[in-house]
C-alpha cells in the first residue's frame, strides 16, 4: 500500500490500530470461504463511527478501496480483502447504545453479535428474531450486508425485516439516515433501507441500527420427524405449508449432517435417513391446537418415528445439534463446500432427489442442512483436497445444485450472497440489461466502485486468488481469462 495513504492513516488512528505486518495482516486473508485470499495492504480498527467515516472519506479522495468487515464468517467470499486495498474491522463497534422494552427497539453498533441483543433483550421477555447460525459469532453489520435469516426465517422473516432505521456512510463518504424507530413510515417512498440491506457492502458501511425487537413465545413444541426417504422428508414439509399451518421454524437434516451433529453435540436424533425438525411457537393454546393438527400431517406423511422435546433443555440440544451441523461435518471429511440455493417449497423433494443424484454422478458424499420452510438448501459437498482433482469435482458438482436451483424456478443464494463465489452464476439469474441497471445504481451512489470492488457482479478481475492459484469457476471451466 502506498505511503502517502498509510501516513494519513496515522492521523486517524493510533499506530497499533493500524496493521500493515504480514503476521498481523494473516487473519484478515480470508474469511469462511477459505479457498479464496489475498492479502489487504492495510487493516485499520475503528473504535467509533467517527474514524470510520473519516476512513471511507479518505478512501474515496485516495482512490483507494476498502472492505468493512465483522466476524468475517461469510460462505461466499463476501468479506474478502481487495489486494492492496484497506479493510475496515468493525468488531470494536460492539455497543448495543439503547434498549427499549416500551418501544421494542434494540439500536446498535454494527459489530454487535447477533446473539448479544438476545442476551441483552432477554430481561424484558423479548428477543431479536433473525438467527443465523453463526448467530454467536456472527455481526449485525454483516447479516445487513447479506440480508441474513436463519432457521426462524419462514414464520418471521430475514434481517430486512427486523431493521427499523439505519444512519450510514456511503462509499463517497456521505453520511445519511433511512427509516425511524417506528413503523409509521413503512410503505412510503423508496425502500432504501430495503436497498441497503443485502448489498453486499457495495453502498457503504452502516454506523447505527435500529432493531426491531419480538416478544418471547408462550409456549414451544419442537417435533423431531424421522424418515426413511430423503425425498419424502421434502415432500412433508409441502404437506405442513398446505395445510395452512406457519410453524417458526422447518429444517431438514439427511443422515450424513445426523451423524456429524450427533457425533458432535450428542442431540438425540433418531437413526434415520432424513429428519425434520418442525417447531410451533406462540400462544399456548394457540400452539397446542396446532400441534395436534401437525401430529396428524406427520403421521400422514410416512414418518416411521415422532419425537417431542420433553423440557427447554431438549429443546436447546435440538437446535445446538442443528446449528452446529455445518462445524460437525468437518468431523466426516478434511474438507468441504458450502452450497447456498433457494428451490420453491413445492418442488424440495424433487431437488433433493436430484442432488442425490448428482452426488452418484460425482462419487462424491453430500450432507444436506437447510431451512426446509423457505427451500433454502445449504448442501455441504464432502472432499479431500489432499487429492488431485478433488476440489475440482466438488466445484462442479456444487455449480450443477446452483444450476438446478435456477432450472427449478429458484435461486443461487438464499443468505450467504453472492460475495466472490457466485458472481459469474449471476447471468443465470438476470439478463445483461437487469445486471446493467444493479450496477448503474452503484455507480450513482458509490462512483469510483471503491466499496468492496470486485465482489457480485460477473467479469472483471478477480479481488482474490483461490489457494491453487486460479479462480474456482476457471478450474471447473465456468469462466475463462484467455
Amino acid at each position: 500500500m502506498n505511503h502517502p495513504f498509510i501516513k494519513a492513516l496515522e492521523t486517524i488512528y493510533p499506530a497499533e490500530r493500524i496493521l500493515t505486518r504480514d503476521a498481523q495482516l494473516l487473519p484478515y486473508e480470508s474469511d469462511a470461504l477459505t479457498a479464496f485470499n489475498t492479502k489487504p495492504g492495510a487493516v485499520v480498527l475503528p473504535v467509533n463511527e467517527a474514524e470510520v467515516i473519516d476512513t471511507v472519506r479518505l478512501c474515496h479522495k485516495m482512490d483507494v478501496p476498502f472492505v468493512a468487515r465483522g466476524s468475517g464468517t461469510s460462505l461466499s467470499g463476501g468479506s474478502l480483502p481487495i489486494a492492496d486495498g484497506l479493510v475496515i474491522g468493525l468488531n470494536r463497534l460492539n455497543r448495543i447504545k439503547r434498549l427499549d422494552p416500551q418501544g421494542r427497539i434494540a439500536v446498535v453498533e454494527p459489530g454487535v453479535v447477533n446473539l448479544h441483543i438476545t442476551h441483552a433483550a432477554q430481561p424484558y421477555g423479548l428477543y431479536y428474531a433473525p438467527d443465523p447460525s453463526s448467530q454467536s459469532i456472527c455481526t449485525i453489520g454483516g447479516n445487513i450486508a447479506f440480508n441474513s435469516g436463519g432457521a426462524h426465517c419462514l414464520k418471521y422473516g430475514m434481517t430486512s425485516n427486523h431493521v427499523l432505521g439505519m444512519k450510514v456512510v456511503l462509499a463517497d463518504g456521505a453520511v445519511t439516515e433511512f427509516g425511524s424507530e417506528s413503523l409509521d413510515g413503512v410503505g412510503i417512498g423508496p425502500d432504501l433501507i430495503g436497498l441497503f440491506i443485502g448489498s453486499e457492502g457495495l453502498f457503504g458501511i452502516a454506523l447505527e441500527i435500529t432493531l426491531r425487537l419480538m416478544p418471547q413465545p408462550e409456549r414451544y413444541r419442537t417435533v423431531l420427524a424421522a424418515y426413511d426417504d430423503l425425498g419424502r422428508a421434502g415432500d412433508a414439509v409441502s404437506m405442513v405449508v398446505a395445510s395452512g399451518l406457519l410453524p417458526g421454524a422447518m429444517e431438514i437434516m439427511d443422515r450424513l449432517a445426523i451423524k456429524a451433529a450427533e457425533a458432535s453435540v450428542n442431540a438425540g436424533y433418531p437413526d434415520a435417513e432424513a429428519l425434520l425438525i418442525v417447531e410451533l411457537e406462540g400462544e399456548a393454546p394457540q400452539v397446542e391446537a396446532e400441534f395436534a393438527q401437525l401430529n396428524d400431517i406427520i403421521a400422514e406423511s410416512g414418518a416411521f418415528e415422532t419425537r417431542v422435546a420433553e423440557s427447554e433443555a431438549e429443546r436447546e440440544r435440538v437446535w445446538k445439534g442443528r446449528k452446529g451441523a455445518f462445524s460437525a461435518v468437518g468431523r466426516l471429511s478434511p474438507d468441504y463446500i458450502v452450497q447456498d440455493g433457494v428451490v420453491p417449497r413445492s418442488r424440495l423433494g424433487e431437488a433433493l432427489l436430484e442432488i442425490n443424484a448428482l452426488k452418484q454422478k460425482y462419487d462424491l458424499e453430500v450432507a444436506n442442512v437447510f431451512h426446509a420452510g423457505d427451500g433454502n438448501l445449504h448442501p455441504l459437498i464432502l472432499y479431500d483436497g489432499r487429492e488431485p482433482g478433488a476440489l475440482h469435482k466438488a466445484e462442479k458438482l456444487a455449480g450443477e445444485i446452483l444450476a438446478l436451483c435456477v432450472a427449478l424456478g429458484g435461486s443461487i443464494t438464499g443468505e450467504h450472497g453472492i460475495g466472490m463465489e457466485k458472481r459469474d452464476y449471476m447471468p443465470a439469474m438476470f439478463s445483461e440489461e437487469e445486471l446493467d441497471i444493479m450496477q448503474a445504481l452503484r455507480r450513482a451512489i458509490d462512483p469510483k466502485e471503491i466499496a468492496n470492488r470486485g465482489k457480485m457482479f460477473p467479469g472483471g478481475e478477480a479481488p482474490a486468488l483461490s489457494f491453487q492459484g486460479m479462480h474456482p469457476l476457471e478450474r471447473q471451466g465456468v469462466i475463462s481469462r484467455e
